[in-house]
C-alpha cells in the first residue's frame, strides 16, 4: 500500500512540535492512532511501526514528546551499543524532562494540528513510558479514546497521591497490556497495584509473556521477541478493529 508520509509542525506553549503522520495515500477518512513513543525517543523504528500501522489502514500520529529538549531527539540501537556511557544519561535526562501534563497537552495540540475533531474517535498506544501517558489519556478523555494499547508499560504505579495506578479503575474504553515476565527494567511487581486496579474491569486484558522482557516490540534491538510483539501487534490491530471502524 502507498503511503503519505509528512512531519507538521505543531504549535505549543513551548515552541513548535514535530507531529509524524503516516495513512494510506488514497484520500478517505481514515481512524486515527496516536503512538506515545518510549524511551528512546524517534527513531528508524517508530518510523517502521508507524508504516506498518499505516499500512493496515490507519492515519497514525506520533507527537515528538521530547520537544522541548529538541526536535526529533532519538537514539537507535546501534548507538547505544556503542557508547552507553553516553548516550544513557542523555536518554534518561530527556525521560526525565517529560511531564504528565506537557505529555497531554502534546497530545491535543498534535490532534488539532492534524486537524482530528474534538468529536472524532481515535486509539492510542504507548511503549514503555508511553503506556502512562495512554493511561492518563484513558481517563482524561473516555468520551475520545474508543481504545488503547500498552507494550512493555513503565511508571504505571508509584507513590504519589494521583499515581495511574489510583485512576485507574475509571478507564471505560477497552485496554490492551503486554508485558514480559522477564522484564528487567519494569517487572510485573512494579505495576502490580495498576495490574489490581483494573483486573475487575472486563475491557482490561493483561498478557504476560515468558521469556520476553522489555522493549521487546522492536526487530533488529536486543530486547526483541517476536512471540510477544507479533501477538501484541494481532490483539492491539483486533481491538481498533472492533472499535474505530
Amino acid at each position: 500500500m502507498d503511503l503519505s508520509e509528512e512531519i507538521i509542525d505543531a504549535p505549543t506553549g513551548n515552541g513548535e512540535m514535530a507531529v509524524l503522520v503516516k495513512q494510506p495515500a488514497e484520500s478517505v477518512d481514515r481512524p486515527t492512532v496516536v503512538i506515545f513513543h518510549d524511551g528512546p525517543g524517534i527513531r528508524t523504528a517508530t518510523h517502521d511501526f508507524m508504516r506498518k500501522l499505516a499500512g493496515a489502514g490507519y492515519r497514525v500520529i506520533t507527537p515528538d514528546l521530547y520537544h522541548r529538549q529538541g526536535r526529533l531527539l532519538g537514539v537507535e540501537p546501534e548507538q547505544m551499543a556503542a557508547d552507553r556511557d553516553t548516550y544513557g544519561p542523555m536518554m534518561m535526562g530527556w525521560l526525565r524532562s517529560v511531564t504528565d501534563a506537557g505529555i497531554q497537552q502534546d497530545v491535543d495540540d498534535a490532534l488539532a494540528a492534524v486537524g482530528v475533531g474534538d468529536d472524532t474517535k481515535v486509539g492510542v498506544i504507548g511503549f514503555c513510558m508511553g503506556a502512562r501517558a495512554v493511561a492518563r489519556a484513558m481517563v482524561r478523555l473516555p468520551d475520545r479514546i474508543a481504545a488503547g494499547a500498552m507494550w512493555h508499560p513503565s511508571f504505571l504505579a508509584d507513590d504519589a497521591p494521583d499515581s495511574p495506578h489510583r485512576s485507574a479503575s475509571e478507564i471505560t474504553s477497552p485496554l490492551y497490556i503486554g508485558i514480559g515476565e522477564a522484564d528487567q527494567v519494569q517487572s510485573i511487581a512494579m505495576h502490580r497495584p495498576f495490574f489490581d486496579a483494573v483486573a475487575p474491569l472486563d475491557h482490561v486484558e493483561i498478557e504476560t509473556f515468558p521469556g520476553a522482557d522489555h522493549g521487546y516490540t522492536w526487530p533488529g534491538a536486543p530486547a526483541y521477541h517476536q512471540v510477544a510483539s507479533d501477538t501484541s501487534w494481532d490483539k492491539t490491530i483486533a481491538l481498533f478493529e472492533r472499535t474505530l471502524r
